[in-house]
């Protein structure tokens, strides 16, 4: 079996920064996706997806020194949902874009938002404490 996504897209707002009981950073943020076509007349269209991002130990790291609204990325990470009752009693659902592990990546892209270093970060089991630019 096999849960994988891969996005390339700009950051729609400003990382939201937390920590784990153990001192562990998490980064979430939405990651805006565009898909562009000619339609049948000829006409340009144009469609936008957000998704939302969740990223966990030293590439969070990256995230917190580097990312920022409109910076461009490409993503690779899992798909995982989450499920909770709200004030009123209703089941609610989201879809979250998770990157950690060792087969999840994150690159930071040129772009709106670009930053002076260029880091790539790579998630693995251990979340080395350096992040190799």
């Amino acid at each position: 079996m096999l849960n994988k996504v891969i996005l390339l897209g700009n950051v729609g707002r400003e990382p939201e920064i937390r920590f784990t009981k153990d001192g562990e950073p998490i980064a979430n943020f939405s990651l805006a996706t565009t898909e562009k076509w000619k339609d049948k007349s000829g006409e340009r269209q144009e469609r936008t997806e957000w998704h939302r991002v969740e990223v966990f130990g030293g590439t969070a790291k990256v995230v917190k020194d580097y990312v920022g609204k409109g910076k461009q990325l490409y993503i690779e990470g899992t798909l995982k949902t989450d499920e909770w009752e709200d004030k009123e009693g209703n089941k609610r659902k989201t879809v979250k874009v998770r990157v950690s592990g060792p087969n999840s990546r994150l690159i930071l892209l040129g772009g709106k938002g670009d930053a002076p270093a260029n880091p790539q970060a790579s998630s693995s089991s251990d979340d080395q404490e350096e992040v190799p630019f």
